[in-house]
């Protein structure tokens, strides 16, 4: 008797077939893609010029498939299906004085969802870069970077930039250049801020950027910098409030935003046109934790020096035309929102932190009292003992009481109210002002704080 009808080779029954049909769909399909990229990639590899004759023939233009800083398109000839860079890649280094868009040819993307967007902020003390790719209302961080370089170390005795700090800064923008091609960034806006604002030498210093890092630096101006920095908090703003202060203590400035929101309704959702409207007085203070440190010093601070340093700021607030814009809103309604490296410091030895953690200090409320003992215990330390703290490190053991004496003169004026600190600041209203401008959240209802940081945009 003839047994079971064998099954020719290559026929499966409906079960196996289900599998393999299951695992084409999660794996197999998607390895072949990959595979064939891969070696597309390799094959381009061998065979595109390399640099000396071939780069010089190609000149100085862009190289085809980048999108540019401002958003334009591509070329029609480079919109094709091109292998992706990915992290580890050999990607080769732009030569001297090119623009970032000339330095990877072979990143190619064509849909919205596909952007990766950066966001670089180059300070008076730091330098901070953002990657991100945009989600269904927001945006997830896929690489970051901060490096303490003090562009303006020495600039308010001075006025310009000393070759020193140059290249500490283009050392860290280098590194920062790195992380833009490898993580295959096109579409991105590079900021540079009071340091670049005041430095005689700012322009020599942008070249030398542009020749030495490959990067082209935007010095945006002071009312920028201020919409920015409320762009990218604007989701820490309490709802029941009814007038904020949000103000960000750098380097060389301070900036403050006076939001009333009396007798308008939010909901909770803080959107762009709301936040212009609320906003009834901004201004930018000439003082930040690398100014007030090197003149009245940051190694040794006793109370009254420490009182000194508060009542030159609070001088500078008294001339501030809306400064007294939030005195008839009920007490309770009013609250400070600080972005800045001095309040997250202070909230991280607040809450006692063996390390500093940035999900625990991000959105964290401190009331008059709490802040009042930060500052008294940080002027009872030396300043090794503020350099072993983990919420403050050797890099800011100098600057953290100056940047607390501006903190408090600020608070002072409004001494009743709660504080509410934000880890976020200008590389996150960066990044939704470029992604708003994109309409990367259209029909999706859209992004309920991505404020519109680009009026002030300079050309």
């Amino acid at each position: 008797m003839d047994g079971p009808e064998a099954k020719p080779p290559g026929a499966p029954g409906a079960r196996a077939q289900h599998k393999r049909k299951r695992r084409g769909k999660r794996g197999g399909r998607a390895s072949r893609r990959r595979k064939s990229r891969n070696a597309q990639a390799h094959q381009q590899a061998q065979t595109s010029p390399q640099s000396g004759s071939g780069a010089e023939e190609r000149g100085n233009q862009p190289q085809t498939g980048q999108t540019r800083a401002n958003g334009a398109n591509a070329p029609a000839d480079a919109r094709k299906d091109k292998p992706e860079a990915s992290p580890g890649s050999d990607v080769r280094k732009p030569a001297s004085g090119k623009p970032i868009e000339a330095a990877a040819p072979h990143v190619r993307r064509q849909h919205p969802g596909d952007t990766v967007y950066a966001a670089l902020d180059l300070g008076t003390n730091n330098c901070r870069l953002l990657v991100a790719r945009p989600t269904r209302n927001a945006f997830r961080v896929v690489d970051a970077y901060s490096r303490v370089c003090r562009l303006g170390q020495g600039l308010a005795l001075t006025g310009k930039l000393s070759d020193e700090a140059m290249d500490r800064a283009i050392e860290a923008l280098a590194a920062c250049r790195d992380k833009l091609l490898i993580n295959g960034v096109n579409r991105h806006r590079l900021i540079a801020t009071e340091a670049c604002r005041r430095a005689d030498n700012g322009a020599e210093f942008l070249e030398r950027v542009r020749k030495e890092a490959g990067l082209n630096l935007e010095v945006v101006s002071r009312e920028t910098e201020a919409h920015l920095a409320v762009a990218g908090c604007a989701s820490l703003i309490d709802p029941n409030a009814t007038g904020v202060v949000v103000f960000d203590i750098g380097g060389g400035s301070t900036e403050l935003v006076v939001l009333d929101f009396k007798g308008r309704k939010s909901g909770g959702r803080f959107a762009g046109s709301m936040l212009r409207k609320a906003a009834v007085g901004w201004t930018s203070l000439p003082v930040g934790v690398v100014g007030v440190a090197e003149r009245h010093g940051g190694v040794d601070v006793p109370p009254e020096l420490f009182g000194a340093m508060v009542d030159e700021v609070a001088e500078m607030l008294d001339a501030f035309p809306a400064i007294k814009a939030l005195d008839k809103h009920p007490r309770g309604r009013v609250h400070l929102l600080g972005t800045s490296g001095t309040v997250t410091t202070i909230a991280g030895v607040h809450l006692g932190l063996k390390r500093y953690d940035r999900r625990r200090v991000d959105g964290t409320w401190m009331g008059p009292h709490s802040i009042r003992t930060v500052n008294e215990r940080l002027m009872e330390m030396s300043y090794e003992e503020r350099a072993s703290n983990a919420c403050i490190g050797r890099d800011r053991a100098d600057l953290v009481l100056a940047g607390c004496a501006i903190f408090e003169a600020i608070r002072l004026r409004w001494p009743w109210a709660r504080v509410r600190v934000a880890d976020r600041g200008l590389r996150e209203g960066i990044l939704m002002s470029l992604m708003s401008e994109d309409g990367v959240w259209q029909g999706q209802g859209g992004n309920p704080v991505a404020a519109n940081a680009n009026a002030g945009r300079q050309a």
